[in-house]
């Protein structure tokens, strides 16, 4: 696996840099990218231009946009411009859309709108597009392009496929940019709930404009608790957080707690009413979800915060006995409740003690807890024999003690066969995987 942005920067930071320099000379592109953004900040321009030439010499994109970047922002356009532009002949999505935005931010909008247009299908370059159709005074044309796609939308399991999926979106942004909120609001209504970026799209366009009535009203029935969750952060940013309070408490008594019970906990424990909070999510996990893991480990968090380690442990207990077994995942629960009673060796022996305790899952979670009690020997120990499936969270154990090489190799082993996981067979180590271009 490739070494992780935040062990680079951990490198860095303990001044190996000759280490960091020479990973990124054989192909480390995280490595290349702390390099070039150490001397980015020291003024070295021809240094960092130096790191980043093999990797844009093999056509690495991130690599050339990272010198497009760095170029306009020493105030050489022009050579960003020419070198942006000598990928985006080969038609590819990323380049065409960066050079695109880059002639849009310089004087050269006509110019970008022209060369994007005809991309409106791909939703890098249709979102290229829009944002250079203001600038352009070319809204109009991005909307009737944007609009012949949505008609031209094909149905699908009883909804419709529209290309670029985000045609919808950028249609409505055009609209609000033109002052047009009505046609905008219709358009999203008419489209139905979708997420953009984990928010509600349509809720987010009604809160910047106030049209908290229409919020209101929306959040009574829009889906997963987001547009309600919109609502209450518009009036607690208002100071009124009693509003904010039963905006969420109404949707729950509508809809059921499941979507808003985190978010209404959270906005309780933001304002020093931790009680408050503990009771929503115990109310919750006594109803017929609340057995599902993320509702007893929010509670059990929640307990922890407020001080109150015991009654977790004993909610824990109720869990167990309802589910009649207690796997590792809920298990895991009890650990950092332990050592909130101040018995962190106790949790550690617990942990050891459990039927998965020698699992690579159990060594990450008990070499946490060794290396919170100050005992980092015992996490390196714990970790070593599962270095296949822990090689990042070994990688700092061994970069903390000075053990550089082995660091690296720890993360640079040959892949082998995925392992499970107890929560899902899909994802397994957790750790950042990315390739580098060969050099």
């Amino acid at each position: 696996m490739a070494i992780p942005p935040a062990l680079v920067e951990r490198l860095l930071e303990l001044g190996h840099e000759e280490e960091v320099r020479y990973q990124a000379g054989r192909g480390e592109w995280r490595c290349a990218q702390g390099l070039v953004r150490l001397f980015g900040e020291r003024g070295l321009r021809t240094q960092a231009l130096e790191v980043l030439a093999p990797y844009v010499a093999a056509g690495w994109w991130p690599a050339v946009e990272t010198q497009v970047e760095l170029l306009e922002g020493w105030g050489r356009a022009e050579e960003a411009i020419a070198l942006c532009r000598r990928y985006a002949r080969s038609g590819e999505s990323p380049a065409l859309g960066v050079l695109g935005q880059l002639l849009g931010r310089h004087g050269r909008a006509d110019e970008a709108f022209t060369l994007l247009r005809d991309g409106v299908e791909d939703w890098f370059l249709a979102a290229a597009l829009v944002d250079v159709a203001g600038a352009a005074g070319e809204d109009d044309a991005a909307a009737a392009l944007l609009a012949d796609r949505i008609e031209a939308a094909v149905p699908l399991w009883g909804g419709l496929v529209i290309e670029p999926f985000n045609a919808v979106d950028l249609l409505a942004v055009i609209h609000e940019r033109q002052g047009r909120i009505d046609e905008a609001i219709a358009l999203l209504h008419a489209h139905g709930f979708a997420l953009v970026k984990g928010r509600d799209r349509l809720a987010d366009l009604l809160a910047r404009h106030d049209w908290i009535d229409e919020l209101r009203a929306y959040a009574a029935t829009g889906p997963h608790g987001l547009a309600a969750q919109c609502l209450a952060e518009v009036l607690e940013e208002r100071g009124d957080v009693g509003a904010a309070v039963a905006a969420y408490r109404t949707i729950g008594e509508q809809d059921g707690m499941s979507h808003v019970a985190v978010p209404l906990a959270r906005l309780l424990e933001r304002h020093g009413r931790g009680a408050e909070a503990i009771e929503v999510m115990r109310e919750l996990a006594e109803g017929p979800d609340g057995l599902e893991d993320w509702i007893v480990e929010f509670l059990c968090t929640l307990y922890a915060d407020q001080g109150r380690p015991r009654e977790g442990l004993a909610h824990l207990d109720a869990v167990k006995e309802r589910r009649a077994r207690e796997d590792w995942d809920f298990f895991r629960m009890r650990l950092p409740l332990i050592a909130a009673c101040g018995l962190p060796d106790k949790a550690i022996e617990l942990a050891r003690a459990h039927p998965e305790g020698d699992t690579w899952y159990a060594a990450d979670e008990i070499a946490r807890m060794l290396t919170a009690a100050g005992r980092p020997d015992e996490a390196r120990a714990v970790l070593e024999p599962h270095i296949a499936s822990t090689p990042t969270r070994l990688a700092e154990h061994l970069i903390d003690a000075g053990r550089i090489k082995d660091a690296i190799a720890a993360l640079q082993r040959p892949p082998k066969d995925p392992v499970d996981s107890p929560w899902t067979t899909t994802v397994h180590s957790g750790d950042w995987v990315s390739t580098a271009p060969p050099l």
